[in-house]
C-alpha cells in the first residue's frame, strides 16, 4: 500500500500560468512535468515568515488528530495513522499547512519518508499549499530517510517560486545532507540552482560548501569560497576555524598557518562572537551578509585577498616566534587572549586549541617539525594547554624512526599532565620503535592500544621480528591483532610467509618432518589470506619460494613458481629460485627435466633477467651427459645453436670454446683414429693455413664425408682464426 505513495504524481504549483510545472516522485518518473494531469495545489508555495498564523475554529480538534497520528506512527500502527489522516482532511473546516506541521515534523525526525509523502499527497488532494516549514520538514524527512533523489526533485521544483529568500534553509539542509552522505553530484547541482535562482548564501551555506570542497579534494574551490565569503562577512574566529580545518585537510599548510595567526590576532583583541548554546558553539552575531571590499582592515594587521593561484589569502600578521626564555617571558602577557569584562574565555580557547591542533596535525602529515615546535611554543605563550589530540599531531611531526626516543619522552610528558594518549598516538610511536628494532618498547605500546584502525604498527613490529629472527614474539603480535579484531592486510601476509614459511633454515638442512611442517604452515597462511580476500603479491610469492628453497623443497618451489606465471614476477623472484636450485645442487636437470629447466630460463629471459654463464653451462653439461650416454654425437646444427646461444648473451670466449669442443666431438672415434697420422697435415694445410682458398679446399676434399668432417674442420679453422 505504501509503495503506491511513491508512484503518486506529486506536484508543486510554482506560478500562475495555465501550464503548471510539476514534480513527479514516482518510480520510473523524474524531473519536471509541464502537463496538467494529476492533483495539484491551487495556490503557490507560500511562506509565512513575518506573518502570524490565524487559527481556525476547530484547531484544537485538528491538533488532537495530529497528536493521535504521531502516536500511531510511534507505535507502528501505520494503517491507523492513515485512517486518522483521512479523518483529518475530510472535515468541513478549511485546512492549511499549519494543520500538518506536527505530522511532518515527526516524519522529518523519525525519519519516515513514506508517510511524509502520503501526507503530502493528501495535502495536494485538498489543494493545501505548502509553507516554508512544511516544505523544510518534507525535505528533511526525505534526506534523513535516504531519498536524496526525491528531495532533489523537490529542490528542482522550487524554481518558479518568487519568495525565494525564506527557502534558503531548505537548500542548506539538502546541501548538508548531500555532504554528509558524500553525494557530491547532488550537492554540486544544488549549488548551481542556488546561484541560478539567486537564493543567496549564509554561513551555514558556506560551511556546507567547504565540506563539499574538502570531500572532493578541491583546494582551488576552498580558496574561491574564502574569497567570496569575505566579500559578504567579516572573518570571525568561528568562521576562521572552518577555513583552517579545510586547508589542513587539503594539505595547504601555508594558508592554514596564516589564517591561524589572524585568529590569534582577533582573539587577543576580544573579537570573539562565539558562545556555548545547547552544548554546541554558536556565533553571537547576526547571520546577515555584510558587504565588504576586497580588503579587511583590522587594526595593525591587514588581511588582503588576492588571486586563487596566490592561495587567495595573504595575511600580513606578525607570528609569535620566541626562541629564548627571555623572549618567551616577554611575549606571554602581550599575547594572552584579551576578553571583555565578565565574558568567559572557554569557547574562544576551545576554538583556538582546536585550530592549533588542526595545523599541528597538518605539520605531522608533511613532517614539518620546525613549524610544529613553533606552534606548540605559541600555544604555551597564549596559555592554551595542548590536548591529547594536539600531542597526537605533534608526535607525528617531530618523532621519526631515528628519533623514537622523542616520541617516548612526549608520552611521558602526557602522562605527567594526566593526558591519555590516543590509540593512534601509541600506534605511531610503536611503529617508530619497531623501525628502530626496539621491539620491547614497540610491543609494550601496542599492548596499551584498545583499538586500531590500521595494521601498519603491527606490520612494523612483525618486520622487526623477522629481521631479528624472533618468531615467538611475532606469535604474540598476531594474538594481539586477533584480540583487537584487526584484520591482516597484504603486508601482514607477506611478513607471515617470511616469518613462518620455513622451519629449520638457516640453522639446519630440511628433512622430511620439517618439510611437511613447512607445507602445512604455508597452506594455512594461504587459506587465511584467501578467506580475507587477498591474492598472492610478488613479495609474498618471493617469500614462499624462498621458504621452500631453504627447506630444500625444489619440486614444491617449482610448482609455486608455475602457479604464479600469470603474475608479473621481477628479477629477484627468479634469482631466488635459481639460487635455491644451486644451493640444493639441482637445476631440475638431474632428473633430466629439460622442459621445466628451459621453461624457467625462458621466463627469466622474458623478464629481462641477466643469466650468467653458469646457467647455460649447467644445461649444456647435462645435455652432453645424456648425449654421451646415448652415444649421440653433435652435428653442425648443434654447434650452431650452442654457439649462437652464448654469442647472443655476450659470452664470446665461451662460445668459441664450446664450438671448438663440439666440433671435435662431431667426429666418431673411428674417424679420429684414422686422422691421427694426418693430424699435422690437417692442422698446417687447413686449420692453421693462411691460404685464402683453404676453406674452399676443405669443402671440396671432404664433400662426400658422412661424418661432417668438412663442417668440423671449418669450425676448427674459424676458432683458430678467432684466437
Amino acid at each position: 500500500m505504501y509503495r503506491a505513495i511513491w508512484r503518486y504524481p506529486l506536484r508543486f504549483m510554482m506560478g500562475s500560468s495555465s501550464r503548471r510545472p510539476t514534480v513527479s516522485l514516482g518510480q520510473g518518473r523524474s524531473g519536471i512535468d509541464n502537463g496538467d494531469g494529476g492533483c495539484s495545489c491551487s495556490r503557490s508555495v507560500t511562506t509565512l515568515i513575518g506573518n502570524e498564523f490565524i487559527p481556525c475554529q476547530d484547531e484544537s480538534t485538528r491538533k488532537i488528530l495530529q497528536e493521535q497520528i504521531v502516536d500511531a506512527l510511534r507505535s507502528g500502527e501505520r494503517p491507523g495513522a492513515s485512517a486518522l489522516l483521512s479523518k483529518l482532511i475530510h472535515g468541513n473546516n478549511p485546512l492549511s499547512a499549519h494543520d500538518f506541521h506536527g505530522i511532518l515534523k515527526y516524519c522529518a525526525r523519525s525519519p519516515d519518508p513514506v508517510f511524509v509523502m502520503e501526507t503530502y499527497s493528501v495535502m495536494c488532494k485538498r489543494e493545501i499549499s505548502l509553507d516554508s516549514r512544511s516544505l523544510l520538514f518534507i525535505v528533511q524527512a526525505l534526506c534523513n530517510g535516504g531519498h536524496l533523489d526525491k528531495a532533489s526533485e523537490f529542490i528542482q521544483a522550487l524554481g518558479g517560486n518568487d519568495s525565494i529568500s525564506p527557502l534558503l534553509p531548505v537548500y542548506n539542509y539538502f546541501l548538508g545532507a548531500c555532504v554528509k552522505t558524500r553525494k557530491g553530484n547532488y550537492a554540486s547541482r544544488c549549488l548551481e540552482l542556488m546561484d541560478q535562482r539567486r537564493v543567496g548564501k549564509n554561513e551555514i551555506t558556506y560551511a556546507a560548501h567547504l565540506k563539499l570542497a574538502v570531500l572532493q579534494r578541491n583546494l582551488p574551490s576552498v580558496n574561491e569560497i574564502l574569497k567570496h565569503y569575505v566579500d559578504h562577512y567579516s572573518l570571525s574566529i568561528l568562521s576562521l576555524r572552518k577555513f583552517i580545518w579545510s586547508f589542513t585537510r587539503l594539505g595547504d599548510l601555508k594558508s592554514a598557518y596564516e589564517l591561524l595567526q589572524h585568529m590569534v590576532a582577533l582573539a587577543s583583541r576580544g573579537e570573539l562572537f562565539v558562545k556555548f548554546k545547547s552544548g554546541k558553539l554558536h556565533s553571537t552575531r547576526l547571520d546577515i551578509p555584510i558587504p565588504s571590499s576586497g580588503q579587511t582592515q583590522i587594526g595593525p594587521e591587514k588581511v588582503a585577498f588576492g588571486g586563487v593561484n596566490d592561495h587567495t589569502v595573504s595575511l600580513m600578521v606578525d607570528a609569535v616566534e620566541c626562541k629564548s626564555s627571555d623572549q618567551e617571558s616577554n611575549g606571554i602577557e602581550s599575547f594572552k587572549v584579551a576578553l571583555p569584562k565578565g565574558q568567559s574565555n572557554i569557547p574562544a580557547n576551545r576554538i583556538l586549541r582546536w585550530s592549533f591542533s588542526d595545523v599541528i596535525h597538518a605539520c605531522g602529515q608533511s613532517k614539518n617539525s620546525e613549524l610544529a615546535e613553533q606552534l606548540m611554543l605559541q600555544m604555551q605563550n597564549l596559555g592554551l594547554p595542548p590536548s591529547s589530540h594536539t600531542y597526537d599531531g605533534f608526535i607525528r611531526a617531530v618523532a621519526f624512526p631515528g628519533a623514537y626516543e622523542y616520541g617516548m619522552i612526549l608520552l611521558r610528558v602526557m602522562q605527567q599532565k594526566n593526558l591519555k594518549p590516543y590509540n593512534s598516538t601509541l600506534a605511531t610511536v610503536s611503529a617508530y620503535c619497531s623501525k628502530a628494532n626496539q621491539v620491547d618498547l614497540a610491543e609494550h605500546l601496542l599492548d596499551q592500544v584498545s583499538e586500531c584502525s590500521y595494521a601498519y604498527p603491527f606490520n612494523n613490529l612483525l618486520a622487526a621480528c623477522d629481521s631479528l629472527d624472533q618468531p615467538e614474539r611475532a606469535v604474540r603480535v598476531l594474538a594481539r591483532m586477533k584480540q583487537l579484531n584487526r584484520r591482516p592486510d597484504m603486508r601482514t601476509y607477506e611478513l607471515l610467509f617470511s616469518l613462518f614459511g620455513n622451519v629449520n633454515a638457516p640453522y639446519e638442512e630440511g628433512n622430511m618432518l620439517s618439510q611437511v611442517d613447512c607445507c602445512k604452515r604455508i597452506n594455512a597462511i594461504e587459506k587465511d589470506m584467501l578467506r580475507n580476500g587477498f591474492q598472492h603479491s610478488p613479495v609474498s610469492t618471493r617469500n614462499v619460494l624462498r621458504a621452500l628453497g631453504s627447506e630444500g623443497m625444489v619440486n614444491e618451489m617449482i610448482r609455486h613458481l608455475q602457479r604464479a606465471e600469470n603474475m608479473y614476477l621481477e628479477t629477484p623472484t627468479y634469482n631466488i629460485v635459481l639460487q635455491s636450485l644451486l644451493e640444493a645442487n639441482e637445476i631440475l636437470l638431474y632428473d633430466e627435466n629439460f622442459e621445466e629447466a628451459l621453461k624457467l630460463m625462458d621466463q627469466a629471459a622474458s623478464e629481462g633477467i641477466h643469466l650468467d654463464v653458469l646457467s647455460y653451462n649447467t644445461i649444456l653439461r647435462k645435455a652432453f651427459e645424456k648425449m654421451h650416454r646415448e652415444k649421440v654425437n653433435p652435428d653442425p646444427s648443434t654447434c650452431h645453436f650452442v654457439f649462437n646461444c652464448y654469442v647472443e648473451k655476450g659470452y664470446h670466449t665461451t662460445a668459441i670454446e664450446a664450438l671448438n669442443v663440439l666440433s671435435l666431438r662431431m667426429l666418431s672415434e673411428e674417424v679420429k683414429e684414422s686422422l691421427k697420422e694426418k693430424k699435422t697435415e690437417l692442422e698446417e694445410n687447413f686449420v692453421m693455413s693462411e691460404d685464402p682458398e683453404a676453406e674452399t679446399k676443405i669443402i671440396e676434399l671432404f664433400r662426400d664425408s658422412q661424418e661432417h668432417l668438412a663442417a668440423a674442420l671449418l669450425n676448427l679453422r674459424w676458432c683458430s682464426m678467432l684466437g
